[in-house]
Order: structure tokens, then C-alpha cells, then sequence
């Protein structure tokens, strides 16, 4: 039970138990006893442990019932002990099976009938079906709110599964395309490198041919990785061939786009700019056209800034905008795109990123990406060193 619901039930419980001192003071002019000291506090004890309601239900029901009998026996107004035991049987109904709220109801209504044969009240009938008539329609909404809170828990439950299975499902799909891309090609040039620098002086022709080799299979090899990227972030299967892969030289391009579609956006460049492998500028790239993409949907009237900052052995990518900002939850999931596509680049590619809102206000995207292989390598290795970590001091 969170502080928050504590402390409105608390609230609530006070309340109750005021409007019933304030109803209690017409006791007289009803025609009861006065309230007097130990009236008042059978009635705290009808009312306060309320407050506990969200905690233990069905004990806080049989306090609330228990001091409403002790109450009506002392021949006190009923009246004034009621508002707690109605809440604590809509709670009870609300929390727990049917089954269990019915015997609460039906002990509910005996208080009720036991307080009409106490107050020897000449209209039963009446009596009873007041009593019949409240825990019915208590329990009924009980029940319905038990149910709405079991579909929402559900519906969250499957919302979470699905996303764990879209991001399976993401790097299942980019695994099996790397393999079947690269697999073939990587070893063909491996064995190749290995037989040139075997016979580099000894047949020079040979290592010449072998050369050859590894160039036309690493070429062989990037056609395929761009058409393997095309397909995996291409809705449509038989779309048309598009331009060659864009990389970080064509962020301009990327950004006058977005400004034609109605957001400002700026574009700063810090340290010395210089070309990367083209899986990092790719992966930089489509990340920032991910996110200019999410601002022009969601941010609403705002403004753009793009960073690019090189560094010696990483290139840090930092998109942000001053709008409202696109909501987590609502940002689809599935087919390989927005977040989960973005964090699964920077995986692949040995990176972080962070997504969110600002304090200030607006969105940020922030990519950190090592760029060069022995840089992603110390990276790998002090990731597998942490999750070790743990084992070692185990």
C-alpha cells in the first residue's frame, strides 16, 4: 500500500468519523439517548480503522461491525455507526472474491436486522430491505471495480510481454541477418588474407589474386549489409531500391527535411570531424532521424537542437527539444522502429543511449558510440567484467 492511498483513507476516515459525531448530536431530537463519552467511542471505532481498509480489508470490517454492535446493544442512535461498515463492505467486495463479500453483506444486514429488533421499530420490512438494498448495490460495485482493476493488471501484463517479445524479436531477426550477411563473406576473407600473407614473397601472383579476392567479396559483402539494413527498417518489401546508405555527411540534408516539415532545428558540431566506420555514422544517423522524426510528431510547437560531438575514441550524438515531449508508453513498439529499434542500434554497435524527458522541459536522445572495433572491444569486455563481478565476490 503506497503513502499516498494512506494517507487519503486516513483523510477519509476522519471525515466519516466528523460526520457522524455532527449526526450524532441529533440523537435527542430522533428520539435516541445522547452521546455521551463512551458513545463517542464506539463511534471512532465504527469510523477510524477505515484507514486501514486498503491493508487488511476483512479485519477492518469486523472491528467496524463489532463496535457498530457493541454500539446499537447500548442502545445508541444505529444510524450514526453506518458510514463505516458501508465503506468497508464495498472495500471487502472490491478486493476479494464474490463469495466472501456475500457473507460480509449478510453479516451486514443481520447487524442491520439486529438493530431494528433492539429499536423494536414497527416497519421490518422496511428495515430489511434497506439493508438488502445497500449491500447489494456495495457489492455489485465492489465487484465491478475488482474486475477493472484484474483487466488493467492484465492488460499491463500483456503490454510488458509484448514488448519483451518485439525486442526479441528485433535482435533475433538482426542476429540471423548478420549471420547469413556477413558469415560466409568473413570467412572467405579471412582465409584469403591468411594464404596472401603466406605467400606474399614467395608467389607473388598468388597473394595478388588473393587480394583481388578479398576485394570483391568485402564488396560483395557491404551491398549486402546495405540491402540487409534497407530491409529491416523497410515497411514495404517491394519498395523500390533507394540512394546508397546515408552516413553523418548527409545530417544537413536530414535536418532541412525536418525544418520543411514545420520544426526549427539546429545542428552544432564539436571537436574535429573525421570519418568513422560506416556502421557507426549509419547507426548515429538513423538514431538522430529517429528522433527529429519523434519530435516533428509529438513535441508539438518546439525547437530542435542536434549535437554531434567527436571525441578521441567516441562519438556522442545528443538530440533534444524544448516541446512536450513524445510519452514512453504510447510510442510503438513493434516492427523494429522507434525506441526499441534506436537501443537495439546502440547495442549492436557497442553503444548507450538514453532516452527521456528533460527536467527543463521536452525530450532528449542521447547516443554515445565507441568508434573504432578495439574501442567497442574494451567495451564488451568491461560489461562481461561487471556482470562477472558479482559471481567473483559471490
Amino acid at each position: 500500500m503506497t503513502p499516498r492511498p494512506l494517507v487519503v483513507d486516513t483523510l477519509i476516515a476522519v471525515a466519516m468519523a466528523v460526520v457522524a459525531v455532527l449526526l450524532g448530536q441529533e440523537s435527542r431530537s430522533q428520539g435516541w439517548p445522547e452521546l455521551d463519552g463512551r458513545a463517542y467511542v464506539l463511534v471512532a471505532l465504527a469510523h477510524l480503522p477505515v484507514a486501514l481498509r486498503g491493508r487488511r480489508p476483512l479485519a477492518v470490517f469486523t472491528v467496524v461491525q463489532a463496535a457498530a454492535v457493541v454500539y446499537i446493544t447500548l442502545g445508541y442512535w444505529p444510524v450514526v455507526c453506518t458510514f463505516g461498515a458501508m465503506l468497508a463492505l464495498y472495500t471487502v467486495a472490491s478486493v476479494r472474491p464474490v463469495r466472501t463479500a456475500v457473507v460480509c453483506a449478510a453479516a451486514m444486514t443481520g447487524v442491520w436486522a439486529y438493530a431494528g429488533v433492539v429499536s423494536r421499530t414497527p416497519s421490518m420490512a422496511s428495515v430489511l430491505g434497506q439493508a438488502l438494498l445497500y449491500c447489494s448495490v456495495l457489492v455489485w460495485f465492489g465487484h465491478l471495480a475488482r474486475r477493472s482493476a484484474e483487466l488493467t493488471r492484465r492488460l499491463h501484463a500483456e503490454q510488458a510481454e509484448r514488448a519483451r517479445h518485439a525486442v526479441a524479436e528485433e535482435r533475433g531477426r538482426i542476429a540471423r541477418e548478420l549471420h547469413d550477411v556477413v558469415a560466409h563473406h568473413m570467412s572467405v576473407i579471412s582465409v584469403q588474407a591468411g594464404l596472401a600473407r603466406f605467400v606474399f614473397e614467395s608467389n607473388p601472383g598468388r597473394a595478388r589474386g588473393a587480394l583481388g579476392t578479398i576485394a570483391d567479396t568485402s564488396g560483395e559483402a557491404l551491398e549486402e549489409l546495405r540491402r540487409m539494413l534497407r530491409v529491416l527498417r523497410e515497411e514495404d518489401p517491394d519498395a523500390p531500391e533507394r540512394a546508397p546508405m546515408p552516413t553523418l555527411a548527409r545530417l544537413g540534408e536530414l535536418v532541412d527535411r525536418v525544418r520543411a516539415g514545420g520544426l526549427p532545428v539546429d545542428l552544432a558540431v564539436a571537436g574535429t570531424e573525421r570519418p568513422l566506420p560506416p556502421g557507426v555514422e549509419l547507426c548515429a544517423y538513423r538514431v538522430v532521424q529517429e528522433a527529429l522524426t519523434n519530435a516533428l510528431r509529438h513535441a508539438g510547437r518546439a525547437h530542435a537542437r542536434v549535437e554531434l560531438r567527436y571525441g578521441a575514441h567516441e562519438l556522442t550524438v545528443r538530440v533534444t527539444d524544448d516541446g512536450k515531449g513524445a510519452i514512453l508508453a504510447r510510442v510503438p513498439a513493434g516492427g523494429g522502429h522507434g525506441l526499441i529499434g534506436m537501443r537495439e542500434r546502440a547495442k549492436l554497435y557497442g553503444g548507450t543511449i538514453t532516452v527521456g524527458p528533460r527536467s527543463e522541459g521536452g525530450f532528449e536522445v542521447r547516443l554515445t558510440l565507441p568508434t573504432s572495433a578495439a574501442e567497442r572491444g574494451r567495451g564488451g569486455a568491461a560489461k562481461d567484467m561487471r556482470k562477472d563481478a558479482p559471481e567473483a565476490e559471490r
